[in-house]
C-alpha cells in the first residue's frame, strides 16, 4: 500500500503505514496538527521589551582594599571596565576617565571605610556619587567576579533602581567626625580608669566602696596624692570633698592598703594616660564649639527664648560648653524638652542625622531608616514576621539608649515603656519607646513641634479608656451591656 504524508508549517510527521493506522490514531494525529498551527510561534531574544537606561551617564566602582574595578557605558569606550588602585593619584586617573566618558553620576558598593576617599574625590570633581546598600545589589548574575559586580551594578544604577545610603552634608559629616572622635576617647578612657581601679584592689585600697565614683572630686584627690607619694590613712581621708556620703572615719579606714611598688606604678601611668585623654577631649570639645558656632551664624535666629532646663546636674562625659544653648541657637527648637533626650544625646543625633531630615519624607520613612519600624514580610496575605530588622545604626542605639531611661521616669513615655515591658518584654518595649521617640524627634526638628510631657497619669486614664471602649465594643458584640460595680466613679462604664 502506499503512505500518507503530513506536514504542516514547522511540523512534518513521518510517513506512516495507512494500513497500521486505526481511526483514532488519524484523529489524534490531525488535532495535533491543527494545534500546532493555531499556537503562536516562539518569541525569539530580540523580540522581547528591554528596560530603556534612565541615566544614561551612570558608572559604578566596585571598592576594595587594594584595587577599585570601574564600569562605564559599553557605548562610550571599548573598555567598559577597568581597575584602578587605591593611591590617590590613582582616584584622579579614574575621575579623568569618568570625565572622557561622560559619566554624571556614580554608584558604588563598599564595606568598611574604603569608599570614604574615592566618595570625597569624585564628589570635589563634580559627579554625583551614591553609596548603595550591598544588600540591594548583591544578586550578580552568573559568576561572581570584581568585573561582573562592577558592570551589574553599573546597569542596575543605567535603570534607575538604587538607592544611596544617606549621608549628611559636608558641614554635619565634619561634625560627626568630630563627635566620633570623642566617643572613642570616652572610651579609651574609661579603659584606663578601670585599670586605676584594678591597681587600687591590687593595693587593697576600697576607695571604690567608699565614693560613688573615683573619678570625681574626692576619688581623683586621693589618686593624685597616692601617685605624688603620700600614703597616711589620716592625710588621704582629709581630701574628702563636703559632698560625699561617707564619712572621714570611712575613707580613712579603707585607705589602709597594702602597698607594693608594682602597683603604684601601675597606678600612675594609667593615671596618666587617663589625664591625656581627658585633654584630647577637651580639644574635641574646642573644635565643636567652633564648628557650632559656625552653623550657628549660617542659620535662622531662634524667635523664642529658652527654657529653664529640666535637669540641672551636668552628665557624666558630658562637652565643657553650653550644649543645649549652642544646639537652640542652630536648629531653632529645645530637643531637651523630649524627655530621654539630654544635650549630649541629642547633639549626637544631629550629627548622626543632620539638621535638615527632608531626606525622609514622613515620620514613618525616619523610622523605618532606623530599623525601628516592624519589617513585615507578607505572602499570600499571611504574616511571615514582623521583626524589626537587625541595624549598626548610631542614631538607633542613641534612641534605644533614650528609651531605657525615659523607662524609670514619671512620664507619658515611662508609662508606655512599663507597660508594654510588663506585656511583651522590655526589648520589645525598649524598641517600641525608641520608635516613639524618634517620632517625637523628627516632627520636632522637621516641623517644629513642641513637645509637652502629658505625664504618666494622664497616659494610664487614656489606656483604661482605650480597655473600657474595647470591652464595651466586645460585650455589645455578644449581646451583653457592661455595668460598673457601685461606687466606680468612670463614667466611661455604663
Amino acid at each position: 500500500m502506499g503512505a500518507c504524508e503530513l506536514e504542516s508549517g514547522d511540523v512534518a510527521l513521518a510517513t506512516i503505514p495507512i494500513r497500521k493506522m486505526t481511526i483514532g490514531i488519524a484523529q489524534t494525529l490531525l488535532l495535533i496538527i491543527e494545534w500546532s498551527i493555531a499556537m503562536p510561534k516562539k518569541r525569539t531574544v530580540g523580540d522581547r521589551p528591554e528596560l530603556r537606561p534612565v541615566n544614561v551617564g551612570a558608572a559604578a566602582i566596585d571598592v576594595g582594599s587594594k584595587m577599585h574595578m570601574a564600569a562605564v557605558n559599553p557605548a562610550c569606550t571599548d573598555v567598559p571596565v577597568r581597575s584602578f588602585g587605591t593611591f590617590t593619584r590613582d582616584l584622579h586617573e579614574l575621575a579623568d576617565w569618568f570625565k572622557t566618558c561622560g559619566v554624571t553620576s556614580v554608584a558604588m558598593e563598599s564595606t568598611g571605610v574604603y569608599w570614604i576617599p574615592v566618595y570625597e574625590i569624585l564628589e570635589q570633581r563634580g559627579f554625583e556619587v551614591i553609596l548603595v546598600n550591598a544588600r540591594y545589589a548583591k544578586n550578580v548574575p552568573g559568576r561572581k567576579t570584581d568585573v561582573s559586580d562592577a558592570a551589574w551594578l553599573r546597569q542596575l544604577h543605567s535603570y534607575g533602581l538604587l538607592r544611596g545610603s544617606f549621608r549628611p552634608d559636608a558641614e554635619i559629616a565634619t561634625l560627626r567626625a568630630y563627635l566620633r572622635q570623642r566617643e572613642r576617647l570616652v572610651e579609651y578612657a574609661a579603659a584606663h580608669i578601670q585599670h586605676m581601679q584594678k591597681a587600687l584592689m591590687e593595693m587593697n585600697l576600697q576607695l571604690h566602696h567608699v565614693v560613688t565614683d573615683i573619678t570625681g572630686a574626692t576619688g581623683m584627690r586621693i589618686i593624685r596624692a597616692i601617685v605624688a607619694g603620700e600614703r597616711n590613712p589620716d592625710v588621704l581621708a582629709t581630701y574628702r570633698d563636703v559632698r560625699c556620703h561617707s564619712s572621714i572615719a570611712t575613707i580613712r579606714a579603707a585607705l589602709v592598703g597594702n602597698d607594693r611598688h608594682e602597683h603604684v606604678f601601675a597606678l600612675t601611668q594609667s593615671l596618666e594616660l587617663y589625664d591625656v585623654y581627658q585633654a584630647k577631649m577637651l580639644d574635641c570639645d574646642r573644635k565643636l564649639e567652633v564648628l557650632i558656632a559656625a552653623l550657628n551664624n549660617k542659620g535662622a535666629k531662634p524667635t523664642g527664648k529658652l527654657s529653664k532646663p529640666r535637669i540641672k546636674t551636668k552628665q557624666v562625659n558630658a562637652p565643657t560648653f553650653d550644649v543645649r544653648t549652642a544646639l537652640y541657637g542652630v536648629l531653632g527648637v529645645d530637643l531637651t524638652e523630649i524627655h530621654g533626650l539630654g544635650p549630649s544625646l541629642a547633639l549626637k543625633l544631629v550629627g548622626e542625622c543632620g539638621t535638615d531630615l527632608r531626606a525622609w519624607p514622613s515620620a514613618k520613612h525616619f523610622t523605618s531608616w532606623l530599623c525601628l519600624a516592624p519589617g513585615n514580610k507578607i505572602s499570600g496575605g499571611k504574616v511571615l514576621s514582623s521583626r524589626t530588622r537587625r541595624s549598626s545604626s548610631r542614631a538607633a542605639a542613641l534612641l534605644r539608649l533614650a528609651a531605657t531611661t525615659v523607662g524609670r521616669s514619671d512620664t507619658a513615655l515611662g508609662a508606655f515603656y512599663r507597660r508594654l515591658s510588663s506585656r511583651a518584654g522590655k526589648s520589645k518595649a525598649v524598641t517600641a519607646t525608641a520608635r516613639k521617640i524618634a517620632v517625637l524627634f523628627y516632627n520636632t526638628l522637621r516641623h517644629g513641634m513642641h513637645y509637652r510631657d502629658p505625664g504618666a497619669d494622664h497616659y494610664e486614664q487614656k489606656y483604661r479608656g482605650r480597655v473600657l471602649a474595647n470591652l464595651q465594643r466586645r460585650a455589645k458584640s455578644l449581646g451583653f451591656v457592661l455595668q460598673a460595680i457601685s461606687g466606680d466613679p468612670d463614667p466611661a462604664v455604663s
